[in-house]
């Protein structure tokens, strides 16, 4: 490493008076006279004395400038230049005019490219800083040089090169280490800034609340949240608070996984150590809150919010309306969205109305979407791209595509192109409607006009292919999604962990699983109910049964699926006494059991001839409820040749049920038949011949 206090070769001699003197001191020719450029043929040592020269006479013209270095426009062509001569001008300027006049002329030589991705000249200035005592420019130096050889994929050296600085007396600092592990973050090499966060420790300097806050703000956008936690309680644990910025990203990434509850505790958590909560803050876990379904909580945090002072504005509302119409509560939204349309203060805008065509949309009010389109016009708010493919999509769910091909075009007249949200709209419609052809012409048209499938895009045409059980189509779908750059989220998980659980490829499954952990993702019910599904299909219940209770892990709730999957196989597996213990629960949860539940467990007390405990399941049933599982019953138990057990409960059913259901009584006789229960044919034709002609004569 060449030294910063070299001379060059008799350049500055005893007599530079003039050069180091203010001004006014140079000789008349440099006060009057601007410096031509110098020619190729002038010697080295010439034209480095030139350039100081230079540097030193526009810079003492702008001796106001006390705190930054001038932004120099010099008289010189970098090609006349070399790097030795840039190295020999900054050290030399450093030595004998001071470190900002050598920093004004090292700020113009980087920047050409020549000069700035030339490392040596960065730790011959930062050296030369060092020397002169001037550590915070040397610093500044320092993370230039980082910002700089990231652009060309050098970040590493450069950031290596910076802890070598140590050894030259240039100890890191905790804000040039912050600048580093905030530039590896923005390169999305986390890891890496893991990396520079754990060199800190080692070399004495103390991470501070930014440190951390780069870090969480990273994984935030990798969407590696189990990071994210980690990092947050080992901030949590030095009592550092974040930023509000910080915090919304945070809460916005625990919401966006489905993950709310955590982003509660951590906006409470904040709170008690001192955190100021903004309105945006406060919107965010409104929204995210919303979109989980959690209405009253976030009406509870609406609240709080206008409690602390803050008044909500047309976003929260419209977050909130959003959400009522995502759980079904239309009629609730339209009478928020009407306060909104009566105030003084805020009007509904653009999206607000597109939430409110949405929860039309969803359900099947498209009439009244098409109103609210309508008014949305006569207010002068013109809808958008999102309106008109929420109208869209409304219309491919309701199976009229040629209404919605007709609002294509007519959005198209007004000026707004059609994006990947609007023909996934189409596609998925086209998909569950089972006119995938038509849907891959769509696709290839988009194509055509330069849209790109996004990560929607693919889930769709893999749920199609998974439903299809055409498991070459779904790898192959998986293979294109991944070349165009997409992570599996896990939506995709699901999709997949559900596939192979259905063709009873459990290892494919548990692979898939364990990846979406290894990506950060937080499983949701979905995912635990399809493992459940696959093990129980393979007769494995106890690998089902514990990751029943994993679900807690990751705050799952199951639902009625997710016990009627278990309590299936725990039937199958004739484990009567735990599916009942498990049945009871989901009653005391408030679940209502589907059809094929309750006649899993009550069929499987039937085999066990343990009618008793069959009665009671059926019992508790509400009398709708019962009807249906008992003919479903009968029908089953005649299906299996127990003539004599499906008798009991078809008597049960004459007893209930005014109606006579023809195929209950249908299956019924022909197994009677079948097992020469002639006396029982005769029994219930008596029976039936007179509940007809009873119900005869109370019609008439």
């Amino acid at each position: 490493m060449l030294s910063p206090r070299f001379r060059f070769n008799g350049v500055f001699s005893k007599n530079c008076a003039s050069f180091l003197s203010p001004l006014s001191t140079l000789p008349v020719s440099l006060q009057t006279h601007p410096i031509s450029p110098p020619s190729f043929s002038t010697s080295p040592q010439s034209l480095v004395k030139k350039v100081c020269l230079q540097v030193l006479q526009l810079y003492h013209q702008h001796t106001h400038l006390r705190f930054s270095p001038p932004k120099l426009k010099l008289d010189i062509e970098e090609e006349s230049l070399s790097n030795d001569q840039v190295i020999t001008i900054v050290a030399s300027l450093a030595e004998e005019a001071g470190s900002m006049v050598a920093l004004s002329f090292f700020d113009w030589a980087i920047g050409f490219s020549k000069f700035r991705y030339f490392m040596r000249f960065y730790i011959v200035a930062a050296s030369c800083l060092i020397s002169n005592g001037n550590l915070e420019r040397a610093h500044e130096l320092m993370v230039q040089m980082v910002t700089n050889f990231a652009e060309i994929g050098r970040f590493k050296e450069a950031v290596s090169m910076v802890i070598e600085m140590h050894n030259q007396g240039l100890s890191p600092s905790t804000r040039t280490m912050n600048c580093i592990i905030k530039i590896a973050c923005e390169l999305g090499s986390v890891e890496y800034a893991e990396y520079v966060f754990d060199e800190m420790s080692k070399r004495g300097v103390c991470p501070d609340s930014c440190s951390f806050v780069n870090l969480v703000v990273g994984y935030c956008r990798l969407r590696k949240i189990s990071e994210v936690d980690k990092w947050l309680g080992r901030m949590i644990e030095r009592n550092f608070v974040v930023d509000n910025a910080t915090c919304t990203l945070v809460m916005s990434a625990f919401c966006n996984v489905g993950n709310v509850n955590r982003a509660l505790w951590f906006f409470h958590k904040m709170m008690e150590m001192g955190f100021t909560p903004n309105l945006i803050n406060f919107t965010c876990l409104v929204d995210g809150l919303s979109k989980r379904g959690n209405i009253k909580q976030a009406f509870e945090m609406l609240e709080e919010m206008v409690r602390r002072g803050w008044k909500p504005n047309v976003y929260t509302h419209t977050t909130l309306i959003d959400g009522l119409c995502k759980k079904g509560w239309t009629e609730k939204a339209f009478r928020l969205f009407l306060k909104l349309v009566r105030s003084d203060s805020y009007k509904p805008n653009v999206c607000t109305y597109t939430a409110m065509i949405n929860g039309y949309c969803k359900e099947g009010k498209l009439n009244r979407a098409e109103m609210l389109l309508g008014r949305m016009k006569e207010q002068e708010l013109v809808p958008n791209v999102d309106t008109y493919t929420t109208l869209i999509d409304g219309y491919c769910k309701a199976g009229n595509f040629e209404r919605a091909y007709s609002l294509t075009d007519i959005m198209m007249k007004e000026g707004l192109t059609p994006n990947i949200y609007t023909y996934n709209a189409i596609i998925n419609g086209l998909c569950k409607k089972g006119r995938s052809e038509e849907a891959y012409e769509l696709l290839d048209e988009g194509f055509e006009l330069g849209l790109q499938a996004d990560r929607v895009t693919y889930t769709i045409l893999m749920s199609a292919s998974s439903k299809s059980n055409d498991s070459n189509e779904v790898l192959a779908w998986l293979c294109k999604m991944s070349k165009a750059g997409f992570a599996p989220d896990i939506y995709i998980c699901n999709i997949l962990i559900a596939f192979f659980s259905r063709q009873k490829r459990i290892a494919d499954s548990e692979w898939w699983f364990k990846e979406a952990i290894k990506l950060g993702l937080v499983p949701t019910k979905e995912t635990y109910t399809s493992m459940i599904c696959g093990y129980c299909s393979v007769g494995n219940v106890n690998s089902a049964i514990k990751y029943f209770h994993q679900m807690n892990d990751h705050h799952c709730l199951p639902d009625s699926f997710t016990y009627g999957a278990l309590i299936s196989g725990l039937c199958k597996e004739s484990k009567l006494e735990e599916a009942s213990k498990l049945y009871d629960a989901m009653i005391e949860k408030g679940f209502s059991p589907c059809e094929v539940t309750r006649l899993t467990l009550c069929y499987e007390y039937c085999q066990n001839n343990d009618i008793s405990h069959a009665n009671n399941i059926l019992e508790r049933l509400e009398k709708k409820l019962w009807i249906r599982t008992v003919k479903t019953l009968i029908r089953k138990l005649c299906s299996e040749g127990k003539v004599d057990m499906a008798a009991m409960f078809f008597r049960k059913l004459l007893d209930k049920q005014q109606n006579i259901d023809r195929v209950t009584v249908a299956a019924f006789m022909t197994a009677c038949y079948a097992t020469n229960n002639y006396e029982l044919v005769s029994a219930f034709s008596e029976r039936l011949l007179l509940k007809e002609t009873t119900k005869d004569q109370n019609a008439t």
